[in-house]
């Protein structure tokens, strides 16, 4: 009797530990610009070394998720919905997407730069770069997820932010609206965080570098639009807080 029962226990943890090996991992890709993507060690030691301190939200996202999460951050600086799709990075992507992944997509900062290359009209083809997004990750069984860009640390004379990105971010909330796909509104969540701090304070979650401390920089930076690692890794704990709130699947994997 001893041995049987001993044998049905073996028996169920080979099953469990079968069942553990063959459980999928969650898959998140993402596409978007600087304010999103992973800073290589060779990007950061081309201005000093790796203390260099920029870096991109989703970099810093990996730490809020549990061990059933994979992520691929696939956004580019200085890409827009225009060029990260006719340079070729979206067919990576989307090649590699299967049947339950999620894809988080935010654009717009390059999308007002008025080069040809990057040039997007919020109206017209912004609005439809975006569709394009989702309805090909739709395609492939799986899920889309918008983000609006992130607030630019710009203040009045009063202390008050100052909106720098128009109808792109209207337009993405509008896309999110008529294709019913989840929508974090990090600019809302970005402009309340920045406000909080003030004008003086806010310095501290973007890239402000004193004089001296990098070799390529002798005379500092002061950089509105690019996030620290503090900064980046407030912004990414708001993108969870706001998957969250939106009640997806994904929620259960982040800690």
């Amino acid at each position: 009797m001893a041995m049987k029962k001993t044998l049905i226990l073996f028996s169920v943890c080979i099953a469990l530990f079968a069942f553990r090996q063959d459980k999928k991992k969650i898959n998140i890709y993402s596409i978007g610009d600087s304010t999103m993507c992973d800073f290589s060690e060779k990007y950061l030691s081309g201005f000093g070394g790796p203390n260099y301190p920029i870096r991109g939200w989703m970099q810093m996202a990996p730490q809020f998720f549990t061990s059933d999460v994979s992520i691929h951050n696939a956004a580019q600086s200085g890409r827009s919905s225009k060029s990260f799709r006719e340079e070729g990075w979206w067919k990576k992507v989307i090649d590699s997407v299967q049947a339950g992944d999620y894809v988080f997509i935010m654009f717009g900062a390059n999308d007002q730069k008025p080069d040809s290359a990057r040039h997007t009209d919020p109206a017209t083809t912004y609005r439809q770069n975006l569709i394009n997004y989702i309805d090909e990750v739709k395609a492939k069984g799986a899920y889309p997820v918008l983000f609006t860009s992130l607030v630019r640390r710009r203040f009045d004379k009063e202390g008050k932010l100052v909106d720098t990105y128009g109808a792109y971010v209207n337009t993405v909330r509008e896309v999110a609206r008529e294709m019913n796909v989840p929508l974090v509104d990090l600019y809302k969540k970005t402009w309340d965080l920045v406000q909080s701090y003030g004008p003086e304070e806010s310095k501290k979650l973007f890239l402000y570098i004193e004089p001296g401390l990098f070799t390529k920089l002798p005379d500092g930076k002061k950089d509105d639009s690019h996030l620290n690692v503090e900064g980046a890794t407030k912004v990414a704990g708001l993108a969870m807080q706001g998957i969250k709130e939106l009640n997806l699947p994904l929620a259960r994997f982040i800690k």
